[in-house]
């Protein structure tokens, strides 16, 4: 993070929000077709184990990251930058806000998918000091739905 970054102020999505952060996880590539990010952030600000986080510099919204849990473990999604204001640390606050936001449920193990090709993600991931799991991960759509592509 350069000197001259100040801190992002790290707050819970309110209602006016929700557009913004949409259209932010669309600019950074993380929709899919078969996900509905409106649904998503409806079903993470549902219940007490989910949220969606996000980061403000001097008010508007430059990161984001969904976090929850099962009980057991943490999960994030939606780690997002806005590409103009990269390099200045703020996926590390948005994470290290995630991480402190389970630590405060009582939670103690962070998990999280990354698609194998991208390895910009994955890079960043392990300088955070992730490291890849032994675990295989299984999937199947509930609602019916064919598996999803690969892509």
């Amino acid at each position: 993070m350069s000197a001259s970054s100040a801190p992002l102020a790290i707050s819970a999505i309110d209602d006016p929000d929700v557009e913004t952060v949409v259209a932010l996880w669309q600019r950074c590539g993380l929709t899919r077709p078969w996900n509905d990010p409106h649904a998503d952030i409806a079903l993470a600000r549902r219940r007490d184990n989910s949220t969606v986080l996000v980061g403000r510099d001097g008010g508007a919204i430059v990161a984001t990251v969904m976090v929850g849990h099962d009980g057991h473990r943490g999960w994030v999604y939606y780690v997002a930058v806005d590409p103009d204001t990269r390099k200045r640390g703020h996926g590390r606050v948005i994470m290290a806000a995630a991480e402190d936001w389970l630590r405060a449920a009582g939670i103690s193990k962070l998990q999280l998918l990354v698609r194998r090709e991208n390895a910009q993600a994955n890079a960043f991931y392990g300088s955070l000091g992730f490291e890849l799991s032994t675990s295989v991960m299984f999937q199947k759509w509930l609602d019916g739905r064919a598996p999803t592509p690969s892509n």
